[in-house]
């Protein structure tokens, strides 16, 4: 088995958790407002771990071009390091094609032997999409959702929800929703400044920023304008 492949094994604490925490994306890098939203549905829904997963190939960014996963992973093995409840899980990296949740949410099923206690851990621009991502209503019978953001301006994808799915899916989704203010920052505006040459490690966990410098990340291309 090599070194990467090691990292696809679900972390012992993980598999125990009556209460687990599942947190997908492309963490393209890592920030505080991931962390922010980690913490913030842990502590209100009482989750005794949170699985962090990184997206190979996520199907609603077609045609973007991501850090390569080794990358995204390391950075997000420096983010948790130090949080004991908080472990990384790089099975979508391993896995052939777009990262559905659905499906990853089955094989973390079929690892933890049951389906009782996962969270699906979700901000606001997630639910923007919710309603074209695949099997939703499959998703949901899977796991309890944890919607970290405003009602308000969830308001359209709510609506198209709402029409549908059947009323015992939607009445889930509405049980997850927090209503909180989110921290105002994006892995996207980060990039940019990034590339402007701008310091960014304030807006990202300890060794982040030094990994990015290390790695040449995010750099702008030659002859790119900013």
């Amino acid at each position: 088995m090599t070194a990467h492949a090691a990292r696809a094994v679900l972390a012992a604490r993980a598999s125990r958790a009556e209460r687990l925490g599942v947190y997908g994306g492309s963490f393209d890098p890592v920030h505080r407002a991931h962390l922010w939203v980690a913490r913030t549905a842990q502590q209100a829904f009482a989750l005794d771990h949170v699985a962090w997963i990184p997206a190979a190939r996520p199907p609603h960014k077609p045609g973007v071009e991501l850090a390569a996963g080794a990358d995204r992973l390391a950075m997000l093995e420096l983010a948790l390091d130090g949080e004991p409840a908080w472990s990384t899980w790089s099975v979508e990296l391993e896995r052939d094609g777009p990262s559905y949740t659905v499906d990853t949410l089955r094989e973390l099923a079929r690892v933890r032997g049951h389906a009782r206690g996962l969270h699906l851990i979700l901000g606001g621009d997630n639910l923007a999409l919710f309603p074209r991502w695949r099997e939703v209503g499959a998703l949901l019978e899977l796991a309890q959702p944890i919607v970290v953001a405003r009602r308000a301006a969830a308001r359209a994808a709510l609506d198209e929800l709402r029409a549908s799915l059947a009323p015992p899916a939607f009445a889930r989704l509405e049980a997850g929703f927090l209503d909180v203010e989110p921290v105002d920052l994006s892995a996207t505006e980060l990039r940019a400044r990034i590339a402007a040459g701008a310091d960014v490690s304030a807006d990202l966990p300890p060794g982040v920023a030094a990994h990015i410098r290390a790695r040449g990340l995010y750099r702008a291309k030659p002859g790119e304008r900013r």
